[in-house]
């Protein structure tokens, strides 16, 4: 005998919308069950909710640092002692370093910030598995959306520091060398790059076929990205930067 299906009565616009823009935490339904969002004009109201809220959260903070880096980064490796370094210097600066709360780089940053007594800050995205943002920080905000979350990574921050990372991390960083490039991001804000070994190959490259063989790239461009091998030589450039507001 077969069990009759319940009737289950459609939510209202209404009912939709608050559901969208006001869920929070733990009461969040899994994002691939919501098939509503699958609606154009409603992916609209949840991208705008998501950057009122970002920026909302944003103004609170001051002299903010973002940086980023793999996830994948083991707390044993020399890439994790490093970002958990500059954390602690950035912290005791009375800067606010902001990651994206994940764990690797950006929970060795956020723990450095934490140990220090800084602001420890942590902007985190929905993925279908999931991403537990790390124990180390302290004020956080999650986006369902990567590019409205990496607009809030870019917006106020007065550096940005890279260390070693895959296919995310090298988005992020040419997005951001591109927007100073363009002029989109109006003041020279210092592009660092931590890690010599991992990142001189690609400046090589840089350097070789887009300034020299095929011009794509001009000497200035090139030199917005700054290399550097440890968190005190980060620091040192971060030391020199004015702190910036939205733009």
């Amino acid at each position: 005998m077969q069990k009759k299906k319940k009737n289950l009565k459609a939510p209202s616009a209404k009912e939709r919308l608050k559901e969208w823009m006001c869920e929070s935490g733990s009461e969040r339904v899994p994002f691939e069950e919501r098939q509503f969002t699958q609606n154009f004009n409603w992916r609209i109201f949840r991208i705008m909710a998501e950057f009122i809220e970002g920026f909302e959260f944003l103004t609170g903070l001051k002299k903010e640092v973002t940086i980023f880096g793999s996830a994948r980064c083991g707390s044993n490796t020399k890439y994790y002692k490093e970002a958990r370094n500059l954390g602690r210097l950035l912290g005791k600066g009375g800067y606010s370093v902001i990651t994206g709360g994940g764990p690797g780089v950006m929970e060795a940053a956020n723990r450095g910030a934490t140990e220090s007594g800084g602001e420890s800050v942590g902007l985190n995205i929905e993925l279908p598995k999931g991403q537990r943002m790390n124990k180390y920080v302290s004020k956080s905000i999650g986006f369902h959306y990567f590019f409205t979350r990496k607009v809030m990574l870019s917006a106020s921050a007065q550096a940005y520091v890279f260390f070693p990372g895959g296919f995310g991390t090298l988005d992020e960083m040419l997005e951001m060398t591109v927007l100073i490039q363009t002029g989109k991001i109006k003041e020279r804000i210092p592009v660092i790059l931590v890690g010599k070994e991992y990142w001189q190959p690609f400046l090589d490259w840089v350097n070789k076929a887009l300034v020299a063989e095929h011009k794509f790239v001009n000497k200035d461009e090139a030199t917005i990205m700054q290399l550097v091998d440890s968190a005190e030589e980060a620091f040192k450039i971060i030391k020199k930067t004015a702190e910036r507001r939205f733009g």
